[in-house]
């Protein structure tokens, strides 16, 4: 890599406290834009300064051509951008063709969540396997319930370490995207299942979620635990741990939560990115027009 995009990744990690998993992201976006500036120049070598709009357009085809899905490119086109906002600030680099690039506009997804039933089916199933008393089978109600009584990402639930719960107040303390700390609080079933895993983990230091091993649980590993624990329990459809986060807003929001206290608890720094979770089902809209509207009553 070449030194300055390696000073710009040190600046994000040291200055911006970014976090390890959009430096990787950063990383891996820059590694591509320089191997294909390799590939165009050649012997003859280059430099930053020298990227035109040719430059960028045929390395963005070169993306689609390979087949990468739009918002990923986006996400690449929004890294060198961000790398030439940098470069510059603090080494007086200003190239317009980078500035002027527009990131296409990429359709947004709704959020995908479980029904309350869904939930009930997951929960039985989890809770039946919990009964044998097996170490994985209470981790695994523990995390499961962790996850859709606390909205957690995937990220923040793998890497706490059991000192960061107080079941004293059903709370736990959560580093999220920034190394931002913040308070988030747990229901009475979710402190229940955490206690039986404790009582089987051991209270030690260390990671609250553990595999076989003692060590700390992978990120695959937590995927295909949310994702088997579901089939397991009839759900058709794919659920990933993010489903259950999103079940948690959206579960809330129907309930009639503020959405700012929403937005508090998923660690959200803009309020917009909640806004997604008001989608809500027509059914949902329909009890609620009912319930308010002057003139909704049924038709005899």
């Amino acid at each position: 890599m070449p030194t300055l995009v390696e000073d710009f990744l040190t600046h994000l990690e040291k200055a911006r406290d970014h976090s390890p998993h959009t430096l990787k992201a950063y990383r891996r976006d820059l590694e591509e834009f320089c191997g294909f500036l390799d590939r165009r120049n050649g012997k003859a070598g280059w430099e930053f300064t020298g990227v035109d709009r040719l430059a960028l357009r045929s390395f963005l085809g070169e993306l689609e051509r390979r087949g990468l899905a739009r918002r990923s490119a986006a996400r690449t086109l929004s890294a060198i951008r961000s790398f030439y906002k940098w470069l510059h600030v603090y080494h007086d680099i200003d190239i317009a063709a980078i500035r002027a690039a527009r990131i296409p506009r990429i359709e947004k997804r709704l959020p995908t969540y479980l029904l309350a039933g869904q939930v009930t089916q997951l929960f039985a199933y989890a809770e039946s396997q919990a009964e044998k008393d097996d170490f994985d089978a209470l981790r695994d109600l523990a995390m499961l319930e962790l996850f859709y009584s606390s909205g957690l990402r995937l990220s923040e639930l793998r890497m706490l370490d059991q000192g960061a719960l107080d079941l004293l107040s059903d709370q736990v303390k959560v580093l999220g995207k920034g190394r931002k700390e913040r308070i988030v609080p747990f229901g009475g079933q979710a402190a229940r299942a955490l206690e039986a895993h404790l009582g089987r983990r051991g209270e030690s230091p260390g990671p609250l979620f553990l595999n076989r091993r003692g060590g700390r649980l992978t990120v695959r590993a937590i995927h295909t635990i949310v994702r088997r624990s579901a089939a397991a329990a009839g759900i058709t459809r794919r659920v990933s741990p993010h489903t259950l986060r999103h079940t948690f807003a959206t579960h809330l929001l129907d309930a009639g939560a503020d959405l700012r206290v929403i937005q508090e608890f998923l660690g959200h720094s803009r309020l917009s990115t909640t806004q997604r979770y008001t989608h809500v089902g027509a059914d949902q809209l329909m009890k609620v027009y009912d319930a308010a509207h002057p003139r909704a009553r049924a038709r005899d």
